[in-house]
């Protein structure tokens, strides 16, 4: 549907909803001690990771895969990002956010059932999804442990664990092989 300059408005709104997802810090780097990510970097990288395993399954749906991932964390432009200790004494209403955000949004129940698919993680597609947004923190995690930051050998085993799918896995494992500058060294000479 062709969207005139009065009806644009809540899309603009959204846009500049989502672009706070830059601005919010993801909170377990201040606990692990080292790092610093925002939501929209650590929503890019597992939209990137979905596209390679797109082109490593076969028969997946990979606009669905890749949006999926692009839009798993909306929410938190209003809830925040909660760690796994935060999380257990502050409860956020991801539903209502979701819905609040996207009551004026011609496609947000589009968005509103790829967050649901993503968080019940039933479906190939949420498997994988799941799996590259654990798998973008296992590249962060690898990157930490490769500068010699402490706090990721302890993590690293744990974030690695749960991943569910054979190709995050198989990922997981090429990346803990894999130097984090192992590809800018590869072709290097003066």
């Amino acid at each position: 549907a062709l969207h005139n300059r009065n009806n644009m408005r809540p899309i603009a709104n959204l846009l500049f909803e989502t672009r706070i997802l830059k601005d919010i810090v993801r909170s377990g780097y201040a606990f692990l001690g080292s790092g610093r990510e925002s939501v929209a970097e650590h929503s890019f990288m597992t939209a990137f990771i979905c596209f390679a395993m797109a082109r490593i399954e076969d028969g997946i749906d990979t606009e669905k895969l890749i949006t999926m991932a692009l839009v798993h964390d909306l929410a938190e432009a209003r809830t925040g990002d909660f760690n796994y200790v935060e999380k257990k004494y502050s409860q956020t209403d991801e539903k209502k956010a979701l819905s609040d955000q996207l009551k004026q949004i011609s496609f947000g129940s589009e968005i509103k059932q790829l967050v649901e698919e993503f968080n019940a993680g039933k479906t190939r597609e949420a498997k994988l999804a799941r799996d590259a947004d654990q798998l973008s923190f296992v590249l962060e995690l690898k990157k930490q442990l490769d500068i010699g930051a402490r706090g990721p050998e302890k993590w690293l085993p744990v974030v690695v664990d749960r991943i569910a799918t054979d190709t995050g896995k198989q990922m997981a494992e090429s990346i803990m092989h894999t130097g984090w500058d192992e590809w800018w060294l590869n072709d290097y000479s003066e």
